[in-house]
């Protein structure tokens, strides 16, 4: 009988053992930080329901949400303390779960009718300083200026001693080894208003801001993520204007480090460009958004991207990242059951969708 007992627990440790492992490394969620009025929950939420669904990675978009000392003048409304910060690196260390912050650099210096905090306090650094935003609530697209978000020009000779206070000091205040740099959807670079940039190469131009926040942060053994849609060719590949470039940068996938980690996103159709990361010497992650339907098709596209890699190839497939681009709020409650059921977090609905599959 107790032969018996011994023999049934050896063989529920190795059935636990077999589920617990992953076809990939890293089974991560993308996520706007929450407030300082929502840490005590979010921190609960990490505890109980992210760490026991196998989530091992964890971005937060800060930006500019965050009481940065090194240049308090970029601290936003409402900013997270050090404090706040500390209670999300103790939880995630307990869990084992990787914190990684992001800060939009680049591109994404404003949203519709309202400047960023970069070029709020240092209009000098804007790439293009004569196209106006629109009155509140009258942005459209397309429009006559091409205006999708503000860019900071990457050759003015400021710019990086500001940004790049503002990374270390969250690099350090997170007590991470990486750092997230957006760098998507960068759509003015190289534009006739600039002085410093008109007329070079924007592949170079976009490859040499990459390559200067990465050798940055190679000082410190800090590795740069970022997003992947600007080192697609939309127009090659018909993936279009947003989920890849239409302005050329595209070449840059051939110049940039290859320690870079790329976020692959794509919401509406399941495209194998993680294979095209793969094959430049890049590790690449998958990213969904709020199609749990599309979502369970790039997880399993990325297992057979696995099973049929050569030695070398293998470990450039990191795994899959879901992405949240509403609160963190409306995702926990969705996420627990708690949200309003008429009007859903759909990318909480698309991550519960994942966390079924990467734990089968």
């Amino acid at each position: 009988m107790k032969q018996n007992i011994i023999l049934f627990l050896i063989a529920l440790f190795v059935a636990f053992q077999l589920k617990a492992e992953s076809p990939y490394p890293v089974r991560g969620l993308c996520i706007a930080a929450p407030g300082p009025d929502l840490v005590d929950e979010f921190v609960d939420f990490i505890d109980n329901e992210l760490a026991p669904a196998g989530t091992n990675l964890l971005i937060l978009r800060v930006d500019w949400a965050y009481e940065y000392k090194s240049r308090p003048e970029l601290a936003g409304n409402n900013p997270l303390s050090e404090n706040d910060v500390k209670k999300l690196v103790k939880v995630c260390n307990e869990n084992n779960i990787r914190l990684i912050p992001q800060i939009n650099l680049f591109g994404h210096q404003s949203w519709h009718s309202t400047l960023g905090k970069l070029l709020e306090v240092y209009p000098e650094f804007d790439e293009t300083p004569d196209i106006e935003l629109p009155a509140p609530g009258t942005y459209e697209w397309p429009n006559e200026d091409g205006l999708y978000c503000k860019s900071y020009c990457p050759r003015h000779p400021d710019v990086h001693d500001v940004v790049f206070d503002v990374v270390d000091e969250i690099v350090e205040a997170f007590e991470t080894d990486a750092f997230h740099a957006g760098l998507d959807e960068v759509f003015y670079l190289g534009h006739e208003q600039c002085p410093r940039c008109y007329g070079r190469d924007k592949a170079e131009l976009f490859a040499g801001e990459v390559t200067k926040i990465r050798n940055h942060l190679a000082k410190t053994n800090t590795e740069l993520w970022m997003w992947g849609d600007r080192l697609i060719d939309g127009k090659t590949t018909g993936i279009g204007l947003w989920e890849g470039s239409y302005n050329n940068t595209h070449r840059a996938i051939d110049m940039i480090p290859k320690d870079v980690v790329i976020c692959d996103w794509h919401y509406e159709r399941p495209d194998p460009t993680a294979v095209l990361f793969a094959a430049k010497g890049l590790q690449v992650l998958t990213c969904p958004w709020r199609n749990g339907e599309l979502a369970v098709q790039q997880e399993k596209m990325m297992r057979t991207f696995i099973d049929g890699a050569t030695e070398e190839m293998k470990p450039r497939y990191r795994g899959m990242l879901q992405t949240v681009w509403g609160p963190a709020k409306s995702f926990m409650e969705t996420y627990k059951g708690t949200g309003d059921p008429e009007n859903p977090d759909r990318s909480a609905e698309c991550f519960q969708e994942l966390v079924k599959v990467w734990n089968e």
